[in-house]
C-alpha cells in the first residue's frame, strides 16, 4: 500500500464513488462530480485519481459483465475500501479540528 495522504481531489472522488453505491464507474463518477461537485474533470485525471486510491488501498474495483451497448467492452465498478472510509473520516475530523480552532472574527470580519 502506497502513502496514506489524501488529497481534496482524491476525498471528492472517494466521496462521490460513495453516493453512488453500486453504480460507480468512469462515466457515473465523471457526471457525479460535474452535477454535484460542479467540476468538470478530464477521464485521465479520474483514472490517475482511482488508480492512486487503488494502490493506496482506499478503493477496488472490478469489471462488470460485457456488453453488447459498448461493443463488448466491460465497465469497471469501483467500491471503497473500509480503509478508505477511515481516511475520509480522518480527513473530516482534522479538517472540523482546524476550522474550531480558527477565531470567529477572523471567519467573519465584517461582523466585528
Amino acid at each position: 500500500m502506497k502513502g496514506t495522504h489524501l488529497g481534496e481531489f482524491q476525498e471528492v472522488v472517494l466521496l462521490v464513488i460513495l453516493s453512488l453505491d453500486d453504480n460507480a464507474y468512469g462515466v457515473t463518477i465523471k457526471q457525479e462530480m460535474m452535477e454535484k461537485v460542479n467540476r468538470s474533470i478530464s477521464r485521465g485525471a479520474l483514472h490517475t485519481a482511482l488508480t492512486r486510491l487503488e494502490e493506496k488501498g482506499f478503493i477496488t474495483s472490478e469489471r462488470g459483465e460485457a456488453n453488447e451497448d459498448r461493443g463488448g467492452r466491460r465497465k469497471r465498478y469501483y467500491t471503497v475500501t473500509k480503509t478508505g472510509i477511515a481516511a475520509l473520516h480522518g480527513a473530516k475530523e482534522m479538517r472540523d479540528q482546524l476550522w474550531s480552532q480558527i477565531p470567529r472574527l477572523k471567519l467573519y470580519p465584517d461582523y466585528e
